[in-house]
């Protein structure tokens, strides 16, 4: 009897500890789906614009009609803290996800049907529905990180970094693939693809726990004017972003940021062409050096999370973005350019880290979701503002608008430290 009751205790304590271990690994940080979905998502949002141009190409149709099918896509970014208040406001934010991402992959897909079979105007509707849907897989998958990944600041800095590697992977290797595919077979499957790896993402984003509203970040990290944001946070999400003194100071260094980095795809391609060594078709190796950069940079920050303030973070690294691009300037030959792009990509890396860490500190959890996303939209916008300054100016030169690009990355960082500076003494 005695080893009868033994015996049942044993059983009983093994069950216990398997059901233990289970319900531990269920409340393990999803980080590894978390990551591929991001990565299917945003690489899919990062290669659609590049399918569009090669599939407008393929077919014999007018270069100007890839060129819109890509700016329908990328235009309603700017808009994109009008879809994440779907975000703010849903009880499960993982089904709007998902269901952003199935829309995506189908609008992709039902737009590089219709290109050349329907009217143009059909297929631009279609393309810039997707687009709407985009703010939603980057920013919008974003504002969601913190709030699923609970624990203490280095965790938070660590799956942060993660994240940023997923946005230079995607945004690397995306139009990379897409590129490739519609080399080996055609511009239709391989946004076909793109519309399958969208498709893919859902149920993995589904699969994620349902996130609980974000913890309140420690008060060493919230500043006074983050709990003033709290108090108006119900009066809009561009004037929360204007009204939170670290939230401000940080959509002004990714605007600045964004200028020069949004030009550096026209300014490499020219530098290519000037240079006696490199003929024009280098230039997209030019770019190619800033992505590999950035992709380094952000696995260095896997390794090692950024620590401390994030805002302080991100003014370090703003610095070293635009020693970067001022380098950029006076690199006398191809090869130079090229290390000096390397390191340029790296330190965009961090720079990113920390912004993205700014917006996690400091965004109130009412608009959450849609102040993500509106920094992101402007930072696009910024990007392809920055492409057609390039585009309109080169004839002062690449290496002019290089140095013109870091000096501007400069002159942000000194206005937002005299914001930061007269903060502080009217807090005082």
């Amino acid at each position: 009897m005695a080893t009868n009751a033994n015996d049942a205790e044993n059983g009983e304590s093994h069950q216990r500890k398997t059901s233990e271990s289970a319900i531990g690994k269920r409340r393990r940080p999803p980080l590894i789906r978390y990551v591929s979905a991001a990565l299917l998502a945003r690489g899919a949002d990062a290669g659609a614009a590049v399918g569009f141009v090669m599939l407008a190409s393929a077919s014999g149709a007018p270069a100007a009609h890839g060129a819109l099918m890509a700016a329908a896509l990328t235009a309603p970014h700017v808009f994109g803290s009008l879809p994440s208040r779907l975000l703010d406001a849903a009880k499960d934010a993982r089904m709007i996800l998902a269901g952003s991402a199935v829309l995506y992959g189908l609008c992709i897909l039902a737009a590089a049907l219709s290109f050349g079979r329907m009217p143009l105007a059909i297929a631009l509707l279609l393309a810039a529905a997707a687009g709407f849907c985009g703010p939603l897989l980057t920013g919008g998958l974003s504002s969601l990180l913190a709030p699923l990944m609970p624990g203490p600041e280095r965790k938070q800095r660590r799956a942060e970094s993660w994240d940023a590697l997923t946005y230079g992977i995607g945004g690397t290797l995306g139009p990379a693939a897409v590129a490739a595919a519609a080399a080996a077979l055609s511009a239709g499957f391989a946004l076909a693809a793109l519309s399958a790896a969208s498709f893919a993402a859902a149920p993995l984003m589904m699969a994620l726990p349902k996130p609980a509203l974000p913890e309140r970040a420690e008060p060493s990290v919230r500043s006074s004017g983050a709990a003033d944001g709290q108090k108006k946070k119900q009066r809009g999400v561009l004037r929360a972003l204007a009204s939170i003194g670290p939230l401000r100071r940080a959509t002004l260094l990714t605007m600045a940021a964004a200028l020069p980095g949004g030009a550096i795809s026209v300014l490499a391609v020219s530098f290519a062409e000037r240079t006696a060594q490199a003929g024009g078709s280098s230039g997209g190796y030019l770019v190619t050096a800033f992505g590999f950069g950035n992709l380094a940079g952000s696995l260095l920050l896997v390794l090692f999370p950024l620590r401390g303030n994030p805002e302080k973070q991100m003014r370090g690294w703003t610095t070293a973005v635009a020693a970067s691009f001022v380098c950029c300037a006076f690199m006398p030959s191809y090869a130079w350019l090229f290390a000096a792009l390397l390191l340029a990509g790296a330190a965009n890396a961090p720079f990113f880290a920390a912004a993205l860490a700014v917006r996690s500190a400091f965004s109130p959890d009412g608009i959450r979701a849609q102040a993500f996303a509106a920094m992101a939209g402007i930072k696009t916008a910024a990007g392809s503002a920055g492409t057609a300054a390039a585009g309109m100016l080169i004839a002062f030169g690449p290496s002019s608008l290089f140095l013109a690009g870091g000096l501007l990355v400069f002159a942000a960082l000194l206005a937002t430290g005299r914001d930061a500076l007269s903060r502080t003494k009217a807090d005082a």
